[in-house]
C-alpha cells in the first residue's frame, strides 16, 4: 500500500514538474502561460489518491502562481525584482515593498514608480549576513547598522530570493576581493606590442574576468544544489517510512516544495554552465589565432634583434677605427650640422645603420626627464658608408609645486579702509598684508590656465561649436578667483611679465602695464595651435563699506588663424563681500556677450549673483549660442568655479510666462556634454594663498627675462619669502620712485610744448612693447603687441628697458 502510494505520488510530482517546466519558455526570462482549464485538466488526470484529489483546490493556487509572469530564475549577473513584505514597526507590522537586487546591492521602494527617483534603503550584500527564520521569513543584516526582516508569499518565493541573494553575495564578495588584490597582482596576459596590442590585451583580460566570474557562479550553484538535494533526499527518505495518516499531506507538500527548490537551483546551474560553455567556445578559436600571431611576432622580433646586434657590432668597428679615417673622409658627411667626434665621450649616444626598407623608422623613448619622444629616421647622416643620427634632447624645466606658507599676520582692515569709502582703490596705499605674492600682470596671465579650450576651438569646423569653446574659456578664467581673496600687487608703469610655455603647451604670452592712471595692462598671447589672444584690462574699483566692487572696463579678443574668426567680449563685475565683519568671499555677476565679428554669431552668458533666497545653484552660469539671424543652436550651463556643459538645441518653442511676465523660451536639446572642468588645487593650497598649479610657478625665478619682469620686483619677492615688514618698506620706496618719475615726465612734456597752457600737465608715456590702435574689426581702441620682445630676449639685449625697480 505504501509502495503504491509512493509510486502514485511520484507520478504526481513528475506531472507537476512537467506543468511548471512547460510554463517557462526555452529562452531565459520568457514564459508561455497555460490556460486555467489546461492546468485543471492536467491535475485531474493525475494518478493521485482520492484523499489527495480533495486537496487539489489547495494546490491549484500554487500552480497558478507558478503560471503567472514572474521574475526569471535568478542567474548570475541578472537583476532580480519583486514584491516582499518588510517589517516596519509594531504598529504597522509588515508592509508590502518593491525590492530590486542589482550589482550586489539590495534596494527597496514603496512602489515600482519610485524606482526612478526615491530609494527607501539599500544594503550591500558583500558584507551582509542572510539568515532564514522559517518557511517564508528571512533576515538580511550587515552587522547592526542595517537589518531587514522580510517575508515572502510562499516558501518557494522565499527560496527564489534566497538563491538570488546568495548568488549576488558570492559575486559581490569575489569582485571586492579582486578589487583589493588588483594592485598587487600582475596581469595574467603580458601586454602585446603594436597598435592593437592594448585593445587586444584589454579584451582578453575582460574575457578572463567574465569566465572567472562564471566559474564562481558555478561553484555557488553547486553548493546550493548540494544543499537542496540533501534536503530533498531527507524528505524522500521520511516519505518512505511514514504511514497513511493525517500527516501524509503535509509530507507530500514538503517534498513538492523541496523538489521545486531543487529544480530552481538546478536551472540556475544549467544556465551558468550554458553561459560558460558558450563563452569558452566563442573565444577558443580567437585565442588560438591570437596565440599564433604572438608566436609569429616573437620570431620576427628575434630576427630583428639579431640584425640590430650585427649592426651594432659594425658601428663599433667603424667608430673605433683609426682617427685619420674620419679626417680623410670628412667630405662624405651628409646632413650633419656640426663636426663629428669619435671620442669615447659619445658612447652613450645610440646610432643605427640604414634599414633596407626606407619606409621604416625607429622610435627611441627618451629619458623621463625629456618631455617628448623623438623619432629617429635611418637616412639622416652618412659617415663613410655608416648611417647614424645624433640625438640632441633638451630637458624640460621642472616647475616648482610649493611656495613658502602664508604667515599668520593680523591687521585691522577697517582701520585702513574707513577713511577710503568711495575712493578709487588704486589710489589707496595698501600694505602687503592684504596682497598675494603675484602682480596683476601675473593674474592676467592666469587666464591661460585652460588654454586647451582654445586649442580645441582651433580644430572646430563649425563656427558655432567653436563659439562654445570660446565661451567656456571665458568662464574658466574666473575659476581661480573663488578662494583668492588676496589683492594682487598693482604693477608699476612699464612693468612686464612673460609666460613662455612654448615647449610645454605650445604658447607664450607677454603682459605690460601701459598706463598708471587709469591703471591699464595689455596682454598678448600666441599659440602654435593657431590662435591669438589679446586683451587690455582697465580696472575701476569702489569700496562701498560692506563690500568691494571691481569693474573691468577693457576688452578681450581672440583670433583663430585658420578660420579667421574674430571674437571679442568683456569681463563681468567681481564683488568681495564681508569686508568689515565675517569671512571674505567672492562673487561674479553680470552678463557677457561673446561676438564673432566675422560670422555674426553670438553667445550671451549670464553670471547669476548669489542670493540667500535663490533656489539656483550658487555661482551659476548659463548661456545661449545664436547665429546672425538669432536662431539658437547651443545651450551652455554650469558654474564658474567647477565645470561647464553644452547641449545642441534640436527645437525651441515659447513656454509659460516667467516671474517678470516675460515669455520663456523652451529648448529641446540633446544630452549635455562636459566641455570644461576645473583642475583640482594642489595639496596644501589653503596655506599657499589658494594658488593653482599654474599660479605657483608664475613668480618662480627665471633667467633671461626682462629687467622689468614682475619676478624681479623686490617687494613681491620679499612678501613671498614671508618677510612682510621688509616688503612693506620696499613697496613704499617703489611707489615713491614711480611718483617721482611721473612728475619728471610731466615737467619734460610741459617744456617740450611750444605754448603750454597754464595748469596743463600731460603725460606723454609710450608703452615699450605695445602700441595703441583702433581695431578695424571690433571698432575698439586698445593696445596691441608691436613685436620685438622675444627677439630682444634671444639676443639678451635689454638696453631699452626703463629702470623701475
Amino acid at each position: 500500500m505504501v509502495l503504491g502510494l509512493n509510486t502514485c505520488h511520484m507520478s504526481y510530482l513528475l506531472m507537476e514538474y512537467e506543468i511548471s517546466s512547460s510554463l517557462r519558455s526555452p529562452g531565459r526570462g520568457g514564459f508561455s502561460i497555460l490556460s486555467q482549464s489546461k492546468q485543471d485538466e492536467a491535475l485531474s488526470s493525475s494518478c493521485s489518491p482520492p484523499h489527495l484529489r480533495t486537496k487539489l483546490p489547495e494546490l491549484k493556487p500554487q500552480v497558478s502562481r507558478m503560471a503567472e509572469p514572474k521574475p526569471p530564475t535568478p542567474t548570475p549577473g541578472d537583476t532580480y525584482k519583486g514584491w516582499l513584505f518588510k517589517w516596519t514597526n509594531y504598529i504597522k507590522g509588515y508592509q508590502r515593498r518593491w525590492f530590486v537586487l542589482s550589482n550586489g546591492l539590495l534596494s527597496y521602494y514603496r512602489t515600482q514608480a519610485e524606482m526612478g527617483h526615491t530609494c527607501r534603503g539599500t544594503i550591500n550584500l558583500a558584507t551582509a549576513n542572510i539568515v532564514v527564520e522559517d518557511s517564508c521569513n528571512f533576515v538580511i543584516s550587515n552587522g547592526g547598522a542595517q537589518t531587514y526582516h522580510l517575508k515572502a508569499n510562499s516558501e518557494v518565493e522565499r527560496q527564489r530570493w534566497i538563491t538570488a541573494l546568495e548568488l549576488a553575495k558570492a559575486k559581490a564578495v569575489h569582485m571586492q576581493a579582486e578589487s583589493d588584490d588588483s594592485g598587487d597582482e600582475c596581469p595574467a596576459v603580458p601586454p602585446t606590442s603594436g597598435q592593437g596590442g592594448g585593445a587586444r590585451n584589454s579584451e582578453i583580460q575582460s574575457t578572463l574576468r567574465t569566465l572567472s566570474s562564471k566559474v564562481e557562479d558555478l561553484s555557488t550553484c553547486n553548493d546550493l544544489i548540494v544543499k537542496h538535494g540533501s534536503a530533498l533526499q531527507r524528505s524522500l527518505s521520511e516519505l518512505e517510512g511514514i504511514r497513511v495518516g493525517g500527516d501524509m499531506g503535509e509530507k507530500f507538500r514538503q517534498v513538492t516544495e523541496r523538489a521545486t527548490l531543487f529544480r530552481i537551483t538546478s536551472n540556475a546551474m544549467i544556465n551558468a554552465c550554458r553561459d560558460f560553455l558558450s563563452l569558452a567556445q566563442t573565444h577558443s578559436k580567437r585565442w588560438q589565432k591570437a596565440l599564433q600571431t604572438e608566436r609569429d611576432q616573437r620570431i620576427r622580433l628575434e630576427e630583428t634583434l639579431e640584425q640590430l646586434a650585427k649592426q651594432h657590432n659594425h658601428l663599433e668597428r667603424a667608430f673605433r677605427g683609426p682617427a685619420e679615417l674620419f679626417s680623410s673622409h670628412s667630405s662624405c658627411l651628409l646632413g650633419a650640422s656640426g663636426k663629428g667626434d669619435a671620442s669615447d665621450e659619445d658612447e652613450e649616444n645610440e646610432f643605427f645603420d640604414a634599414m633596407e626598407d626606407p619606409a621604416e623608422f625607429i622610435t627611441i623613448p627618451a629619458d623621463p626627464k625629456y618631455h617628448r619622444l623623438f623619432t629617429v629616421f635611418p637616412f639622416s647622416i652618412l659617415i663613410c658608408g655608416c648611417w647614424f643620427t645624433p640625438l640632441e634632447l633638451e630637458p624640460v624645466r621642472q616647475r616648482r609645486t610649493r611656495i613658502p606658507d602664508k604667515p599668520n599676520y593680523y591687521l585691522n582692515l577697517w582701520s585702513i579702509m574707513k577713511n577710503c569709502i568711495g575712493k578709487e582703490l588704486s589710489k589707496i596705499p595698501m600694505p602687503v598684508n592684504f596682497n598675494e605674492p603675484l602682480s596683476m600682470l601675473q593674474r592676467l596671465s592666469e587666464d591661460l590656465e585652460y588654454f586647451e579650450l582654445l586649442d580645441k576651438g582651433a580644430k572646430c569646423q563649425s563656427s558655432l561649436e567653436q563659439m562654445c569653446y570660446v565661451a567656456a574659456f571665458t568662464v574658466s578664467s574666473y575659476s581661480t578667483t573663488v578662494h583668492r581673496t588676496g589683492k594682487p600687487f598693482n604693477p608699476l608703469l612699464g612693468e612686464t611679465f612673460e609666460l613662455d610655455r612654448l615647449r610645454d603647451c605650445g604658447y607664450r604670452s607677454l603682459c605690460e602695464q601701459v598706463s598708471h592712471h587709469p591703471p591699464a595692462a595689455a596682454h598678448h598671447a600666441i599659440s602654435e595651435k593657431g590662435w591669438t589672444l589679446r586683451q587690455e584690462i582697465t580696472l575701476a574699483s569702489k569700496f562701498r563699506g560692506k563690500y568691494l566692487s571691481i569693474m573691468p572696463l577693457g576688452s578681450i579678443q581672440c583670433i583663430f588663424d585658420k578660420s579667421e574668426n574674430h571674437y571679442s567680449w568683456k569681463k563681468v563685475t567681481t564683488t568681495v563681500h564681508n569686508i568689515i565683519v565675517g569671512k571674505l568671499w567672492i562673487d561674479q555677476s553680470g552678463e557677457i556677450d561673446v561676438i564673432n565679428h566675422k560670422t555674426g554669431d553670438r553667445c550671451h552668458l549670464k553670471f547669476a549673483p548669489y542670493s540667500y533666497f535663490s533656489r539656483d545653484v550658487p555661482r551659476k552660469v548659463t548661456g545661449v549660442v545664436t547665429d546672425k539671424d538669432g536662431k539658437a543652436h547651443y545651450v551652455l550651463s554650469g558654474t564658474w568655479d567647477e565645470k561647464m556643459e553644452f547641449s545642441r538645441i534640436m527645437q525651441s518653442s515659447k513656454g509659460e510666462n516667467g516671474t517678470e511676465g516675460k515669455q520663456r523660451t523652451v529648448y529641446q536639446t540633446l544630452k549635455a556634454k562636459e566641455i570644461w572642468r576645473k583642475n583640482p588645487l594642489p595639496e596644501g593650497a589653503e596655506n599657499m594663498y589658494f594658488f593653482s598649479s599654474l599660479a605657483l610657478t608664475l613668480n618662480e625665478s627665471e633667467d633671461g627675462v626682462a629687467p622689468t619682469d614682475s619676478r624681479r620686483r623686490p617687494d613681491q619677492r620679499l612678501m613671498e619669502d614671508g618677510r612682510w615688514d621688509e616688503a612693506n618698506a620696499e613697496k613704499q620706496r617703489l611707489e615713491e620712485k614711480q611718483r617721482t618719475t611721473r612728475r619728471e615726465r610731466e615737467r619734460e612734456a610741459v617744456k617740450a610744448a611750444s605754448s603750454p597752457e597754464e595748469g596743463t600737465h600731460s603725460d606723454n608715456y609710450q608703452a615699450l612693447w605695445f602700441e595703441k590702435i583702433d581695431d578695424p574689426v571690433s571698432g575698439e581702441t586698445l593696445h596691441v603687441y608691436k613685436g620685438g620682445y622675444w627677439e630682444a630676449k634671444d639676443q639678451g639685449s635689454w638696453d631699452m628697458c626703463p629702470d623701475i625697480f
